[in-house]
């Protein structure tokens, strides 16, 4: 059984605006949600900047004592999954609760819970340690939390596989829907890791920019790109079988026609060199969804402004497009919001399916200077076009590929 998979809620708590309205003009405006870390004190760190969230409050988004009990990453996915059903009109009420699943996930759980208890544990010894450690740190609480909270009792999955767990789970949830195990998934990403250890590690392995100037720390794709920036936040579509979601009235964003994954199995941080594994699961997805490669138009790039992530995506491009590559669009929303990890892909799932509801490919900020290799159509200025497919690639440490095919729906 295959049946037709679609888009009728969005959710998103983002560096540049709490709920999918705010993020999306912030992107059609260039608007980026870099600037120093406040969170805690960097003066010993190489990195000095991220994305943060502001003005976030789990209380306005839940019972204050349910807030108390979850962690930040999980509060970013039951506000992003709040507005995600409210959006969709989904009463549940009025469904099957086993055939309403979740698939949101996180890359990292939270960082913040382990770093406050190893204190304890140091310091105060190991009696003095939350006994909700362990439930509230696992990263499969972001999946837990939105179930409980809103009442969902099918299909319950948390896929980490870092940087593309927003993006698998999106994907997992389209299998599932499309398969009849569920009718209606509530699936993406979420992540809130800008924490000490978290900055710490990832300034280890050089993979931070350590550029302190807002406006230029974060360059995908342009010559001068010197690492990612740390992001946060929560990412939450609803996707729903067709005829469900006709029969109920629901509006349509779009429809989700293909997902393809892969591994490089090459280097647990660095893409394959030749672009192969990415390559695989861009074509597959477009296979998937019966798409030939000269009909797409455009890709959201997993795009982070690494030095090898920019380059080796580049030839997976070139690799699974041949000469038509020239004539796609490709844009990165981490030039504005950074890399949110675990919660990246969700979030620019909702950012292509407003970019193809509004004919409006936002540009990649602060690219400017074009690389020798690195030479395709990176956006440097915003495209005013019918987009009628949109592809995002997701690309996680350990050799993790995963794409995701978008359509224009049709009735």
């Amino acid at each position: 059984m295959s049946r037709r998979v679609v888009v009728t809620g969005m959710g998103a708590i983002t560096p540049v605006g709490l709920s999918v309205e705010e993020f999306w003009q912030s992107l059609k405006e260039g608007k980026h949600g870099f600037a120093t870390i406040t969170k805690f004190d960097t003066t010993e760190y190489k990195a000095h900047v991220a994305a943060e969230v502001k003005g976030f409050e789990g209380k306005d988004y839940m019972d204050f004592k349910a807030a108390k009990r979850m962690e930040l990453f999980s509060q970013y996915a039951v506000a992003a999954a709040g507005e995600a059903l409210k959006d969709a009109g989904i009463d549940m009420e009025q469904e099957d609760p086993y055939m309403v699943g979740c698939a949101v996930s996180s890359g990292i759980g939270s960082l913040q819970a382990m770093e406050r208890e190893y204190d304890k544990l140091v310091n105060r010894g190991p009696s003095k340690v939350n006994p909700l450690l362990v439930p509230m740190m696992i990263s499969n609480m972001a999946a837990g939390n939105v179930a409980i909270q809103y009442g969902l009792k099918g299909k319950s999955l948390n896929v980490v596989t870092a940087c593309a767990s927003g993006t698998n789970s999106i994907g997992e949830a389209f299998r599932a829907v499309q398969y009849g195990d569920a009718d209606v998934m509530v699936a993406g990403g979420a992540e809130g890791s800008v924490t000490p250890i978290g900055v710490a590690g990832f300034c280890s392995l050089t993979a931070l920019s350590t550029v302190e100037d807002p406006d230029k720390c974060s360059l995908p794709f342009d010559k001068n790109r010197s690492g990612f920036v740390m992001g946060e936040g929560a990412g939450v579509v609803v996707l729903e079988e067709l005829e469900h979601a006709k029969k109920r009235g629901a509006r349509i964003y779009a429809e989700v026609i293909g997902y393809g994954c892969s591994n490089d199995a090459y280097h647990i941080t660095s893409p394959a060199e030749d672009g192969q594994g990415a390559a695989k699961a861009m074509l597959a997805a477009m296979k998937d969804g019966g798409v030939a490669p000269e009909e797409l138009t455009y890709i959201n790039a997993h795009g982070t402004a690494t030095h090898h992530n920019d380059l080796f995506e580049t030839r997976a491009i070139k690799l699974a497009f041949g000469d038509h590559a020239k004539k796609l669009r490709i844009n990165s929303t981490k030039s504005m919001i950074g890399h949110l990890l675990g919660a990246a892909g969700a979030v620019e799932f909702v950012a292509c399916v407003k970019q193809m509801e509004e004919g409006f490919i936002h540009k990649t900020v602060g690219y400017t200077t074009p690389d020798e290799e690195i030479d395709l159509d990176y956006c440097k200025e915003p495209y005013e076009e019918a987009v009628p497919y949109a592809l995002s690639n997701s690309l996680g440490f350990g050799g993790h590929n995963a794409s995701i095919l978008l359509k224009k729906y049709e009735a």
